[in-house]
């Protein structure tokens, strides 16, 4: 059973190794694989594994011993499921393995903005509060969380993790979410889109991408929201219309965007938020823990010995 890996590097850059795969089949591992290399590549493979490289039904009709896709991450939209389904090829996904590291990773970034740390470390740096004339220093607006209200747009397993963290911090939690209310906690509120939009101190977007959500933030949703809200985004880059967010910015319409994804990544370096100082923007690495990494590396094994064993699961194409 040979097995190939066509883009490995982003989620093993070597920290980890492959043994439970290697006790599966013939092992073979790309660090990372361009659109002129994947057929060659993938050829010969019983299982291919990857992460962001694109699968579709062209790619799919030219590997006739194909029959299993394992995609290492969460999202599937990278592999034509459509087209593998029809081609008799299995293809799974790995859910829920960062939910901690990316809900770390969404008040990380809120935290920057209401604590203003990389500021202050830099003001530190220029010794501005060596030679302050008071015990402390502080020249910028500061923000506590207790009482404010955060909203969640997609109350999956990373909204719902965000949405507990954030009830620590004591405050307020709306989601627009297909969740029942019933289905609930009785401390979320239900709201709708423009209920999220109009009430949020700090929005935070945790659905997939969809037709339906495709620039879900843009110019008229933003004139719905405060001018001082703080807009978070660290499930899809394509939820948002990033210029219409680095106009909001620029005018002061918009309190902070922060963002762990982007529209096209690696992003270009015109894009209009790297700009603005208000904009507080991470290398889509929410997901990257050595721990999370290594709950997928198990998970993807795990994934590979059900298929083997004729008891597939994680199945996104039945």
């Amino acid at each position: 059973m040979k097995i190939v890996i066509l883009d490995g590097y982003a989620a093993n850059p070597g920290d980890l190794d492959y043994h439970l795969l290697e006790k599966l089949g013939e092992v073979v591992v790309y660090p990372r694989t361009s659109d002129a290399e994947k057929v060659e590549r993938a050829k010969d493979a019983d299982i291919i594994l990857l992460n962001k490289v694109q699968i579709d039904a062209e790619t799919l009709a030219q590997l006739p011993k194909l029959k299993y896709i394992g995609i290492q991450a969460t999202g599937f939209n990278v592999v034509d499921i459509e087209a593998a389904r029809k081609q008799g090829i299995i293809v799974t996904n790995i859910p829920a393995y960062s939910t901690d590291s990316v809900a770390q990773m969404t008040f990380a970034l809120i935290l920057a903005v209401t604590n203003r740390v990389e500021h202050y470390t830099q003001e530190n740096r220029n010794e501005r509060w060596a030679y302050n004339k008071d015990f402390c220093y502080w020249d910028t607006p500061l923000m506590e969380l207790a009482g404010k209200t955060l909203g969640i747009m997609g109350l999956g397993n990373i909204g719902m993790k965000v949405a507990n963290i954030a009830r620590q911090f004591g405050m307020n939690i709306c989601a627009c979410t297909s969740k029942n209310s019933s289905n609930l906690p009785e401390w979320i509120q239900k709201v709708s889109k423009e209920g999220l939009l109009a009430t949020s101190d700090i929005l935070s977007l945790h659905c997939p991408l969809s037709d339906d959500t495709y620039h879900f933030i843009n110019k008229e949703s933003l004139e719905k929201m405060k001018d001082t809200a703080i807009l978070v985004n660290t499930g899809r880059g394509l939820l948002v219309d990033e210029e219409a967010v680095a106009a909001a910015l620029h005018e002061g319409s918009l309190g902070a965007y922060c963002a762990d994804v982007m529209a096209q990544e690696p992003p270009s370096k015109e894009n209009p938020l790297f700009g603005e100082p208000n904009a507080y923007l991470t290398p889509h690495i929410a997901w990257a823990t050595y721990e999370a990494r290594e709950r997928l590396n198990k998970q993807v094994a795990a994934n590979v010995k059900a298929f083997l064993e004729g008891n597939p699961i994680n199945v996104v194409n039945k």
